[in-house]
């Protein structure tokens, strides 16, 4: 009896030290699966939809742009089950409190956009970088959300008015940053999504996560994820691909263009630093000079700019995604 109850009892602490790691490995599995999933739909159903900009109303005292969006547009081509407003997002299953990617906790959910992106001087203001005055201003508009019948509880910000791509006449650029091109007229839908809904563990890189989607027509759908908010390499413009994969392995890469624009709307889910600068993308541009040049992301001011290749050299940072 008493070698029974030993071997029991060696028994229970060998599962009470492996379960909660077997648990969490399940729990990553099954969020994979399910984010890979959704990213599918999602892509598949934007584009479907004719155009994703002009969607509701958007006055000093209406706004139902976001809702609209949703009712309107995006439940035409995806499987919804509820809708709510900015005031009754909770009924969706969109919870109180959120982990960010850095271990802080958001204890109060962004029902609209510039209570996302946290730079209020981009939305309706004025300021100074290196090179000159940048003055730019973004109608804001309130969340919406809903619930898939997949399960998953979705919360979304729209901007109705979102543009194309723009092509810029660039020739002789000696500067970084010259032909700028700001990030937040890009973005016609940033979602935040939730796998599980108001079941835990309600954090940034495991059951919640962004997909955000630039451009009316011809949109491009991106859901970048990092390994922690400090995913960052040096190298030069050559070879950060091969920096991402040595540092954080072959699951991850350098971020497009559009990757990098998902993270700086996010940034406050990702637990990024204020001082945060300006990081580079994969995204080449050929300018009408008939020199190559890279974009970049300035994440302290939230544009684009291009920065002159000079042959692949000069070191410069990024952040590394996973794969998708």
């Amino acid at each position: 009896m008493a070698e029974i109850l030993l071997s029991l009892t060696i028994i229970g602490v060998v599962a009470a030290i492996t379960l909660p790691s077997l648990t969490g490995n399940i729990n990553e599995r099954t969020w994979n699966t399910q984010r890979k999933a959704l990213y599918a739909r999602m892509s598949q159903a934007i584009s479907l939809m004719p155009a994703l900009n002009g969607y509701g109303t958007l006055d000093d005292t209406t706004d139902t742009a976001a809702e609209t969006f949703i009712t309107a547009g995006l439940a035409k081509v995806l499987k919804i089950n509820n809708i709510c407003d900015s005031e009754h997002l909770g009924d969706c299953g969109i919870p109180n409190k959120i982990n960010d990617l850095a271990g802080n906790v958001i204890s109060e959910v962004h029902t609209e956009l510039n209570h996302l992106v946290g730079l209020n001087y981009m939305f309706n203001g004025t300021a100074s970088d290196s090179y000159n005055v940048i003055t730019y201003s973004q109608t804001d508009t309130k969340a919406a959300a809903f619930e898939t019948q997949n399960g998953e509880s979705i919360l979304a910000y729209y901007n109705p008015r979102c543009m194309q791509d723009r092509q810029l006449a660039v020739t002789g650029v000696t500067q970084g940053y010259m032909g700028r091109d700001w990030v937040q007229e890009k973005v016609c839908a940033n979602f935040v999504y939730d796998l599980n809904g108001t079941k835990g563990p309600n954090t940034v890189g495991k059951d919640i996560g962004i997909i955000t989607v630039f451009y009316p027509t011809d949109s491009v759908v991106v859901a970048p994820r990092l390994k922690n908010s400090n995913s960052i390499v040096t190298g030069n413009f050559s070879n950060l691909n091969k920096e991402c994969e040595k540092k954080y392995g072959s699951d991850y890469r350098a971020p497009s263009k559009d990757d990098l624009g998902a993270l700086w709307v996010n940034r406050k889910l990702f637990g990024f630093a204020d001082d945060l600068k300006s990081g580079l993308s994969t995204t080449r541009y050929l300018a009408s000079n008939g020199q190559f040049y890279r974009w970049t992301m300035s994440f302290n001011y939230g544009f684009y700019g291009l920065t002159n290749l000079n042959g692949e050299g000069g070191a410069s940072w990024t952040m590394c995604v996973e794969r998708d």
